[in-house]
């Protein structure tokens, strides 16, 4: 057993080498020869353990991910004959790989539009259509969403080598950047063909390299690593959420009963209110709501009628730094040590989101002694309250 673990030890830190190189542009094609030995027995349990390798080395993320497409080319002749079983029937990751089928049909029906817009690009009619495509691809953004919010906080539970997913979710990023970006140029009035190309072509290819990696990668390891029945949980977690396309006939829920709350109420200082009170309380406030405690895990969430942005069980008990992609990842932690140092008590963020205006805040959390105890993230959608105007001092419930 200790001659296989050396054995894979040796490999993976050889394709780390590997990687490295050419992340730093030093590989030449003498070279690979003396990596082809690793390159054939390339497995995908040793992908996610250079790519953790790799993102603990704070290599910036643009170049480690233009890094990691061309090593990967590299090696994806050995990932594709790799022994692969395909997901069984009604199981998450079968659902996953349906919905990648119908990815895989989108982007077929949109090349012939993509051929047309560049044999006749002042064709109104086509670049409309392909618009209408490019938009109804779009919920690819599901597909991404449940495996950000549902799917890498188990995982994160379970694999030790979790930091890979930092890269898969930058990813998901540029392909939602991209996919707005080409259906902007399509609606704008002046439209730039060689710009809309290269787009299409990083959103193609971004696409289909994580639809890949998913299937190839990702979902073996994390079939094997994690038990059945958490996986078979993971469908009644993305109900919320939806998958993208096409939806699970059945959806498997967690039929653990909660743990009863307890009727006494609990002092407050400035009244008394049961658990069920306080619940009903916070989710009827207009905004989003997420504490994070003093050592950085998320202990609750606000569930109001309309969340600003999507929350799911399975982000509790979770690192809040997992929480966000890699790029905005430094802001979080920035913010988080200035408020546990005492150094600020408030950050204040406003951005504009499907056409609302949203105010996003963090406040300190501090005891009585002035010790840190956590951070509330609160967001509320204040397009009205911005254009508020003048006073209304009598009530009128028609306006």
């Amino acid at each position: 057993m200790s001659e296989f673990t050396n054995h894979k030890e040796n490999r993976i830190t050889r394709l780390a080498e590997l990687f490295r190189l050419v992340i730093n542009q030093e590989l030449t094609s003498g070279s690979v020869i003396e990596f082809q030995q690793v390159i054939d027995q390339a497995g995908p349990a040793d992908m996610i353990a250079v790519v953790d390798q790799l993102v603990q080395l704070q290599i910036p993320m643009t170049e480690l991910k233009k890094g990691i497409n061309k090593a990967l080319n590299l090696i994806h002749k050995s990932l594709q004959e790799f022994p692969y079983t395909h997901p069984g029937p009604n199981s998450f990751f079968y659902w996953m790989n349906k919905n990648n089928e119908e990815i895989d049909l989108r982007l077929k029906a949109i090349r012939v539009h993509l051929k047309q817009i560049n044999q006749d690009p002042e064709d109104q009619s086509n670049r409309n259509e392909l618009r209408d495509k490019f938009i109804d691809l779009s919920r690819v953004d599901l597909h991404y969403q449940i495996k950000e919010n549902v799917l890498f906080p188990l995982i994160e539970k379970h694999l030790p080598d979790y930091r890979c997913l930092q890269v898969m979710w930058s990813f998901h990023d540029d392909i939602r950047q991209n996919l707005k970006g080409v259906i902007r140029m399509l609606e704008s009035d002046h439209f730039d063909l060689k710009l809309f190309n290269r787009l299409a072509g990083d959103l193609f290819f971004n696409i289909y390299a994580i639809k890949f990696r998913e299937e190839r990668i990702l979902f073996p390891i994390v079939t094997d690593v994690i038990p059945e029945g958490e996986l078979k949980m993971l469908i009644g977690a993305s109900h919320e959420i939806g998958f993208a396309f096409i939806q699970p006939e059945a959806v498997f829920e967690d039929k653990t009963l909660p743990e009863p709350i307890l009727s006494r109420e609990v002092d407050l200082k400035t009244g008394t209110l049961s658990a069920e009170q306080i619940r009903l309380i916070f989710n009827h406030l207009p905004v989003d709501i997420t504490y994070v405690d003093e050592n950085n895990k998320v202990k609750y969430f606000s569930t109001p009628e309309k969340r600003i942005f999507r929350r799911t069980n399975s982000i509790i008990g979770r690192e809040v730094k997992n929480c966000h992609p890699h790029e905005s990842m430094h802001v979080v932690e920035q913010i988080v040590e200035a408020f546990r140092n005492g150094e600020k008590d408030k950050a204040s963020f406003w951005i504009r989101m499907k056409g609302e205006f949203i105010l996003i805040q963090y406040f300190a959390v501090r005891d009585e002694q002035e010790n840190y105890k956590g951070v509330i993230e609160v967001s509320q959608e204040i397009t009205e309250i911005k254009n508020i105007q003048g006073e209304n001092r009598l009530l009128d419930w028609t306006r």
